[in-house]
């Protein structure tokens, strides 16, 4: 897990929207595996270590479904420590008979779902980063069958335990309106690096070599709009920077481009082009 810690600039935390808590929770506990860390009327804080928290969901007051052809969440991306890991996903959702998505990216295996609101959930594990392969700074990825048959032959438990304590937010995927202001403020703003370019549609960004710590595409169009404040979706997500010269660093390269940066409660806000909000935090 090299890449989701310090020194490195990762994703820590995702808070989503849902337009039922209650709906969500079982849900996030029976399908997924999380445990509750923190619960109030409208949102809870969600772990699998039972110490801290990568996922939190709300409901916002007169929430709204979740808006089509919009800026946003496409996915978060859950890390899982080991393969065997994925495989017990497999086999517990085989188990209760829940539909799933899959794909091998040459990088990584992955699982796609999604939560009763429409909100996109990868679940995935990466292979070695000694079997990626980089050329002219860019790793190659695909979207690839992912060989089930393989991946089973994985030893199974003798239960389902839910998702292992070692689970981190692996990266987030964002629709964004465009590209090129977009990868100003993630590269020239927030110290990201191009690492895979999707022709003209997607851009992967991270530091420390990894294959993505966030991603931006325009699949939901160029020009889509930001969604309503009240609708299901991404609330905002946490991006963890190694120490507080590394954030006050971040935080002029932000403001020499133009962008906004306000300090909220002791932490410092700002939002991409596309009206994503992303906490600064070390």
């Amino acid at each position: 897990m090299k890449f989701h810690s310090k020194p490195n600039t990762y994703v820590g935390h995702v808070n989503i929207k849902v337009q039922d808590l209650d709906r969500s929770l079982m849900f996030y506990q029976e399908v997924l595996g999380f445990q509750i860390l923190e619960q109030t009327k409208n949102a809870a804080k969600l772990t699998t270590d039972g110490k801290t928290s990568v996922l939190s969901i709300e409901q916002p007051e007169n929430v709204v479904p979740k808006q089509g052809k919009t800026t946003g969440l496409y996915h978060f991306a859950l890390l899982l420590p080991k393969r065997s890991d994925l495989a017990e996903i497999v086999h517990h959702f085989t188990e209760i008979g829940f539909r799933y998505g899959s794909s091998d990216h040459l990088v990584s295996e992955a699982l796609y779902i999604s939560d009763p609101d429409g909100n996109g959930i990868e679940i995935y594990i990466d292979r070695d980063p000694s079997e990626w392969t980089w050329s002219k700074g860019e790793v190659a990825m695909a979207v690839d069958p992912l060989n089930f048959e393989d991946l089973l032959s994985e030893e199974k438990q003798q239960s389902w335990k839910g998702l292992p304590a070692g689970t981190v937010m692996g990266h987030i995927h964002l629709h964004v309106s465009e590209l090129k202001k977009t990868e100003e403020f993630y590269s020239k703003g927030l110290g990201f690096e191009v690492v895979n370019r999707y022709g003209n549609q997607a851009l992967f960004i991270s530091t420390g070599k990894y294959h993505h710590q966030i991603a931006l595409n325009t699949w939901a169009g160029v020009g889509a709009p930001t969604p309503p404040l009240n609708s299901v979706g991404l609330k905002s997500f946490t991006i963890v920077l190694a120490d507080e010269a590394a954030r006050n660093n971040v935080i002029e390269q932000l403001k020499s481009i133009g962008a906004s940066v306000t300090e909220e409660n002791a932490s410092f806000v700002s939002y991409d082009p596309s009206g994503n909000r992303i906490y600064l935090e070390i």
